[in-house]
Order: structure tokens, then sequence, then C-alpha cells
């Protein structure tokens, strides 16, 4: 079998390193969870056969925020013929600032987009769950839900729903808006 997450004995592995950590599934190793995203494989079905799902769980906040600033980078693109990706420096806070004067003549070109499609409304997401079944180990899944945080039980509760088939997904578009800096 060419799929490790369809082999019965690696599945085995997941489960008994599931049941160790008390939870229903295990973080990725690749990515860093952050509390509007978490990646993670969890034990369920496809198509009558066990499997290992590789998911990659985010809030609908998020994917807004991701597709507003692919637009704007596409229109900076095609604003400033330099133009390319923007480097983007911390400081000693964590604070992003952007590196270079074009890149800041950039920036703001990309923050007044941003405005923009907030002010207009044009970017709207949905809850989905994507499968992608191409994967080399189990079956992928991208999943975009309407809440505010990626929790613990904000996964327990997916898996449970998916794996009984008895998730609904809110078929409402829903847009966001930036919220100011708590610092400002």
């Amino acid at each position: 079998m060419s799929n490790k997450g369809f082999d019965t004995e690696v599945i085995l592995q997941y489960k008994q390193r599931m049941l160790a950590d008390g939870r229903d599934y295990v973080l990725s190793e690749e990515d860093e969870s952050t509390d509007e995203y978490a990646h993670f494989l969890f034990i369920g079905k496809y198509e009558g056969t066990e499997v290992i799902y590789d998911a990659a769980l985010y809030t609908l906040r998020l994917q807004h925020e991701s597709e507003m600033l692919e637009i704007a980078e596409h229109r900076a693109a095609e604003h400033f013929p330099e133009y390319k990706k923007i480097s983007y420096d911390e400081d000693e806070n964590a604070n992003v600032k952007i590196s270079g004067d074009l890149e800041e003549e950039i920036g703001l070109f990309m923050a007044e987009v941003i405005v923009s499609l907030e002010e207009e409304g044009e970017v709207q997401v949905q809850e989905h769950i994507d499968i992608d079944e191409e994967l080399d180990f189990g079956i992928g899944l991208d999943v975009g839900l309407n809440v505010d945080e990626v929790t613990p039980a904000v996964i327990t509760r997916f898996i449970t729903l998916f794996n009984d088939d008895t998730l609904k997904l809110d078929p409402l578009h829903y847009s966001f808006q930036t919220e100011p800096d708590e610092a400002e």
C-alpha cells in the first residue's frame, strides 16, 4: 500500500499515541497552532475504510484576511511593476513592520486595498470542507468554520461530527472587519 495513512499498523500507532495523549487527534509537528488555526491528524472512515485524516482547520476570519491579503498582493503587483514579495521585519515586541521605502509605499497601497475591500464587503467566505485524496499520507481536509477560536474543544467537536456524518456547514457567506490593534 503506497499511502501509509490507510495502513492498519500506522493507524494503530496513531490510536495508541492519541490514547496516551488523552485526545482523539494528534497535532501536526509541521505547523504551529494558533488561536485561529490548527493542523492535526485524526482517524476516521473514508469510503468504508479506516484512514488517517490530515486536517487544517481555521476560522473564517483567518480565511477572510488571507483572501484579502492575496487580492491586495495581486493588485500591488499590477500597480507596482517592480513589486516582489514584500519582506517584513519583526521588532523586539514581535510586531511586524515592512522594510524599505518602496516596500513601505507598497504596504500602504495594500492596506488601502484591504480597507476598500472591507468597506465594500467584496470578500465573503463560508464554512467548507475540501477533501484532498491525492496526499501521500492519508486524506487531506481543508476546513473553514465560523468559530472565534480553534480550541481543543472545537477540534474534538469537529472530529466527532465529521466522523458521525452529522456535521452541518453554515451556508451563509461572511465578511469581517479588521480589528484595530490593542496597542494603538
